[in-house]
């Protein structure tokens, strides 16, 4: 099991994050792929190498959804048979919370996320946000995901390589995925998980414009397809057969990892 951890300024949580995933996972691996923070972040990261994580730097700021791709290249390039479970590096997820997930991907090989409640001390502005994304979720595909944006999300090995030709850049590329296992018809676990913000959820870097706009267009893509080509066989249907017969179609690669638009190779630390 590979523990994927993107960041992009990370913080001093950082590296006890990667102790308590090591110890709390059996046969875990961290990896951390940094998305272009510059010289900056260089003392986290060695801290984070120095508690045994595997540190991929990016040269250039790309987007979260760039970083995961690449993350999930190197899975299948140096861990090939090894899933996945994705984990945000601003502490929202309880170390349990992520064990939870993983258990429940390997116990059902499919991909499961770890669905916040949105009760309690949680932001009016995140919990309408997610009723919305919700409801829209549902309309365009007719399924019932009950927090599209979270992070903590596990993966089966054999679904590694179809990831990796999922479009988008930044936040868009997890709605992107959720929106092709829809079309493809592929299962989606769901565990409960406990929701912790900090200091106003700080650690974030997501645009509630920008990012916003970028997640929902997808949806508005999707459910447009839907309308105008109701009997359109679905594009991608044969994913789970493929899936099943291959393994994932690993993406083999040189001993760096290098991202969709020919930037240069950037080495493991």
């Amino acid at each position: 099991m590979i523990v994927l951890v993107p960041v992009y300024r990370p913080g001093d949580r950082l590296p006890p994050l990667v102790t308590d995933l090591a110890a709390a996972v059996p046969g875990a691996s961290v990896l951390v792929v940094d998305d272009g923070s510059g010289p900056s972040a260089t003392a986290v990261l060695d801290a984070a190498r120095a508690r045994g994580a595997t540190v991929l730097r990016r040269r250039v700021n790309r987007g979260k959804g760039v970083v995961l791709r690449t993350g999930f290249r190197y899975a299948t390039t140096h861990r090939p048979g090894d899933g996945v479970v994705c984990v945000d590096a601003d502490g929202q997820h309880e170390v349990s919370d992520v064990v939870r997930v993983a258990e429940r991907m390997r116990d059902t090989g499919a991909q499961t996320l770890g669905v916040r409640r949105f009760d309690g001390e949680v932001p009016a502005r995140s919990r309408f946000g997610n009723a919305a994304t919700r409801a829209a979720f549902r309309l365009a595909t007719g399924r019932d995901v009950r927090d599209t944006q979270t992070g903590l999300r596990a993966y089966p090995a054999g679904l590694l390589g179809w990831l990796a030709t999922i479009p988008g850049d930044r936040f868009e590329y997890e709605m992107n995925v959720l929106l092709e296992s829809a079309r493809a018809g592929l299962p989606i676990e769901q565990v409960d998980i406990a929701t912790r913000y900090h200091a106003g959820n700080s650690g974030s870097h997501f645009s509630a414009l920008a990012d916003s706009v970028r997640i929902y267009r997808p949806l508005v893509g999707y459910a447009a397809a839907r309308v105008l080509s109701p009997g359109r066989r679905r594009a991608g249907s044969g994913i789970a057969d493929q899936v099943d017969r291959d393994g994932g179609g690993a993406l083999r690669g040189g001993a760096g990892v290098v991202d969709d638009v020919g930037d240069r190779p950037v080495a493991a630390q």
